[in-house]
């Protein structure tokens, strides 16, 4: 199965289970991989017969900006079931959201969480 990438898009929302994180927000970083398959726009070099990447990037800004929620593993699940409802030729697609400024007892790192949602039959 082929593969669109779209990484390292950065949103500002408020999602966090402490009340600091939903009053004065922060950076979340989504990459989204979306299985389908290419070989038509492969051939034939049509728009039409592929993604496009701005609708996907603007599915996943009103997930993530539109709405409130306390986990990331919430946010990256809404943000698959957007994108699947949004575009019929994806059959299958990974949400990897990132919380650069989750409350961590250390210095540095941060946290991330990936979910695979696939197509079904209808």
């Amino acid at each position: 199965m082929d593969a669109i990438h779209l990484q390292d898009l950065a949103f500002y929302a408020f999602h966090g289970l402490h009340d600091e994180e939903a009053r004065l927000g922060q950076r979340f970083i989504v990459d989204l991989t979306c299985r389908l398959d290419l070989t038509a726009p492969s051939r034939s070099d049509r728009y039409e017969e592929t993604v496009c990447y701005a609708t996907l990037t603007r599915t996943i800004e009103k997930v993530v900006t539109g709405s409130r929620f306390n986990l990331i593993e919430r946010l990256a699940g809404a943000i698959a079931d957007a994108v699947l409802e949004a575009e019929g030729r994806i059959r299958e697609v990974t949400v990897r959201v990132h919380k650069p400024g989750a409350p961590l007892p250390i210095a540095a790192g941060r946290v991330s969480v990936e979910i695979t949602r696939t197509r079904t039959a209808s």
